[in-house]
């Protein structure tokens, strides 16, 4: 099984990547995660239901419409029932990675991750981007 080191150099190994949870509210963590691809030059994609951009990028309104989904790391900063069914919806579309920000799984969420073979690409139970990306980004 890859360790927790490995599946974050696979996640920021992407050519693109893709938050869901990011709001019109600067406050709110999945913003801060949005802003924090940004300001690295990375091609970021912001999923949203109803917002048209965050942070003036053009948003999606779910994962099946990502151009490339399996180029495509997927940060997730959503409430567990909602992060289940994009986990479900990621795994269909043959996401390489995806990282659970803190407050993103529950019990459910690490069940299924471990039921459905995707251990080896999800990050989760704590690891936070904003703390430990740079770190990670300078290591690849």
């Amino acid at each position: 099984m890859a360790t927790v080191v490995e599946i974050q150099k696979l996640f920021l190994s992407a050519p693109r990547y893709a938050v869901v949870g990011a709001s019109k509210d600067q406050t709110k963590y999945g913003t801060k995660v949005l802003r924090w691809y940004l300001t690295r030059d990375k091609v970021i994609t912001p999923v949203h239901p109803k917002e048209g951009q965050l942070e003036a990028v053009p948003t999606v309104t779910s994962l099946s419409e990502l151009p490339l989904p399996k180029e495509t790391s997927v940060s997730i900063i959503t409430n567990p029932k909602i992060t289940l069914g994009i986990l479900e919806k990621a795994k269909e579309l043959g996401v390489p990675a995806l990282w659970l920000q803190p407050g993103a799984e529950d019990e459910t969420v690490i069940k299924y991750i471990k039921e459905s073979g995707m251990e080896d690409k999800v990050i989760y139970g704590g690891p936070c981007i904003l703390t430990q990306g740079d770190g990670i980004l300078r290591n690849l």
